[in-house]
Order: structure tokens, then sequence, then C-alpha cells
């Protein structure tokens, strides 16, 4: 039943998300193992968003851990764990609570001794940077712990790279990268620990770097992306941005997009008034642009589709079942349209 429940979660939420988004670049995907056990280590630029996208797109059924905050209501606590999401512990949330993640931690070794897969963000934290930022090691004592207890275990890391055209603005286009697996086992060295930490960060860091556009944040970060976003840069075209920073050149990749769509805005905006409002009135309490993404998308997907619902109810009410059904159809129809074909250069803002 469980299964059934996340299966159904998650075909729901690929589905609104292809309606969020104007753009899902998957590249790689070939690469996961079909079996055994894996660990997606994925970069964090843009809040809960992240861990929808490439799970949505995953052939395997997946964990997750994610910060500890999320789970402060009882209510969201339940339903988060039928969903296959476990909290970890940080420093932030109270030296107290650290003790807790010793035993997340085994039920990570249990996951992959059962042969599943594990996903989390080595980064530590969300931030809207185009850059890699240094690894916790906190992934290393989840995996090479888990070698510790289980000798004959093997454990496949794969890095995922999470590229945005225009993080928190809609619609978004994203690129999710899988790079090459990783044996987990080629890095453990009981007798020397600290070097096997040092290498697998390394290495899980390099390929991140190269799956993701990677910009140093140094005291050029500003105007290398101020170049880049002038050029009108594809960015999810993630191998050509890459290249160009390496050769410091900065040329158009796309042209310039213009917002020819605005009248079918104006006509989704009429519609969908109460959505509209609902969003505009949670956007003033977000206080990280990184979660702008996550509560948009999180709202739509829930009002739009039950308020088109309702609107199709006082239709047939009135109209009959036939002109509904029209409206119900068209209404979703005109959003998917406006997805999938408005401008997503990155200076453009909702």
């Amino acid at each position: 039943m469980k299964k059934i429940w996340y299966h159904l979660w998650k075909l729901f939420l690929k589905i609104s998300l292809h309606f969020y988004a104007k753009k899902i670049k998957v590249i790689g995907k070939n690469s996961i193992p079909k079996k055994g056990a894996v660990l997606f280590m994925v970069n964090h630029p843009n809040g809960l968003i992240d861990p929808l996208l490439v799970t949505t797109h995953l052939p395997r059924v997946n964990h997750y851990l994610v910060r500890a905050a999320v789970f402060k209501k009882p209510l969201v606590k339940k339903l988060l764990s039928t969903l296959n999401l476990m909290p970890i512990y940080r420093i932030r949330d109270g030296a107290s609570q650290l003790g807790k993640n010793k035993e997340i931690f085994e039920n990570c070794f249990e996951i992959f001794k059962k042969g599943e897969t594990l996903m989390i963000f080595p980064e530590g934290s969300h931030l809207r940077k185009r850059t890699i930022r240094p690894l916790s090691k906190g992934f290393t004592r989840i995996v090479f712990g888990a070698l510790e207890k289980y000798n004959d275990l093997k454990i496949t890391i794969i890095p995922v790279g999470l590229t945005y055209q225009n993080a928190s603005k809609y619609p978004c286009s994203v690129a999710i990268k899988y790079g090459t697996p990783i044996l987990s086992n080629d890095f453990y060295n009981p007798e020397k620990l600290n070097a096997s930490v040092v290498a697998l960060k390394n290495e899980v860091s390099n390929q991140l770097q190269q799956l993701s556009v990677h910009i140093p944040n140094d005291e050029h970060y500003q105007k290398t992306v101020a170049k880049l976003d002038s050029a009108n840069v594809d960015f999810t075209n993630v191998t050509l941005i890459n290249t160009l920073l390496k050769e410091n050149s900065f040329i158009a990749t796309q042209p310039k997009q213009k917002n020819n769509l605005k009248l079918l805005r104006y006509c989704i905006f009429i519609n969908s008034f109460f959505p509209f409002l609902i969003w505009k009135t949670v956007a003033k309490k977000i206080d990280e642009i990184e979660f702008v993404d996550t509560f948009r998308f999180g709202i739509n997907a829930i009002t739009f589709p039950l308020f088109y619902g309702v609107q199709a109810l006082v239709v047939n009410t009135f109209l009959g079942w036939k002109i509904a059904l029209i409206y119900l159809v068209t209404s979703i129809l005109l959003v998917y349209l406006y997805s999938k074909n408005a401008p997503t250069n990155t200076e453009n803002s909702d």
C-alpha cells in the first residue's frame, strides 16, 4: 500500500511539474543502476523543488534526507514519512538534536543493505548561486558506516547536477544531469579514513562542478554572472556554458525571447483569480528566495485544479456537463500552453 501511495504522489508531482516548467532536460539517466544500493548526491540551488524534480525523473523508488525543520508539525512528519523522507539534524537545529542522527544513519545503513536508493544534498543547505560549494563530510559517515557494518555491501554513488535557467521565476527551465557512477568501496580504507573521506568528497565535488554550471564563488562571481545574463545564454546547456566559462568567452547561445503571450496570461489570470490571490498573499511571507519556486509550485499544484474543478461544477449547474467539460479542459490547456511557450530569459520576472 505504501508503494502505491508513493507512486501516486510521484505521478501527480511529475504531471504538475511539467505544467510548472517550460523545459526539464534529463541527461545521463541510463547510468543509474537498475538494482543495488545507490546514493544520489545532488547540488541544492532551489529549495524543496530540487528533490521533487530529481525524484520524479528517477526510475527507482527513492528515500531522502531533508532538513529536520520540515518535520516540526506531527501531521506533516507523518505525511513525509509515508513518502520516504527522513530528517537530518544540523548544528543549527541545536546541539542536543544531533544525537538523533545516529538512528537516522542506522536507517540509511538498512536502506543500503536492502539494495535501495537514498538521496542527499551534500552542500548542507540551499543557495541559488551558480556554484558548487564545499561538501559536508556527513555523507561519507553514512557510506563508510554502512560499509563498515556490512562487509559484503557495495554502494554506488551517482552525483546529480541541477541547473536552472531562471530559478524562482515562472515558467522555469531546468537541466538534471546524472554523472558517472562511483563505487564507494574503491575509496574506503578504514586504516586511512581521513584520506578516504577527502578523496571521495573531491571525486563527488569534481563531478558536480561538471554536471551543473559552476562559477567559482570568488570576487569575480557577480561580474561573470552578469556577462552570461547579458549574453542571454541557455544555462541548461551545461557542458557548453562550462566550456564558455573555461575559455572566458561570453557569446549568446540563444536569441532573446519576447513575451508575446501577455493576452494569454491575462486570460489565465482572470480565470484563476483566487489561486493567484492565494499565491500573492503567501509570497509576501517568503523570506528566502530559494523557497519561492517551492511554495509557488506547491500552492498552484493544489489550488489551480481544485479551483477549476469547482468552477466546472458551477458551469455544469447552469450550462450542462458538456460545456463544463469543455471549460475544464480549455482552462488546463491554457496553463499548459503558457508554461511551454512563455519566455524564460534570466532577467524576466513574474
